[in-house]
């Protein structure tokens, strides 16, 4: 099965939004294998956010992402990556379709509440930056309802 990286933003937990996000995910059919509460160090954040470093908004963009805990989860399914990207929506809030996350409660391209990995590559590289350790695999019973 496909993994991802999903962190729910400051912006998300402070707006007490974690639990109607991740049920979004659940919904969808994918399988949390990892969660936890994270106070992102500026270290880590200039680690993930490594790819925009030189760009304009970079700095902000730290400083967002420090601003308060972040949850980081993995999900797990067919197709995960994809499936968790057309679940948040576009990155910009505005432009995302009515139904996604974005699209729901967000306003600002600023605070659009949720990351989620963008390939299989950049999956593999944010989870073991994320937890390092490798994601709890199990059986669920429901998946006979929702896998093929």
């Amino acid at each position: 099965m496909e993994k991802t990286l999903i962190l729910l933003k400051p912006d998300a937990v402070q707006r007490q939004l974690v639990g109607p996000i991740i049920t979004r995910f659940e919904q969808r059919g994918l399988k949390i294998v990892a969660l936890k509460l994270v106070q992102v160090s500026t270290a880590l954040a200039e680690e993930h956010y490594a790819v925009h470093k030189g760009r304009p908004f970079y700095n902000d963009l730290i400083s967002y992402i420090t601003s308060g805990p972040v949850v980081a989860l993995v999900l797990s399914g067919p197709k995960a990556i994809q499936v968790a990207r057309s679940t948040v929506g576009t990155t910009n809030p505005v432009e995302a379709g009515p139904g996604t996350i974005r699209g729901d409660y967000g306003l600002e391209i600023g605070r659009n509440l949720v990351h989620g990995s963008d390939g299989p590559d950049t999956a593999k590289a944010e989870i073991a930056l994320w937890f390092g350790e490798a994601p709890v695999d199990y059986d669920r019973d429901l998946d006979k309802w929702i896998l093929e």
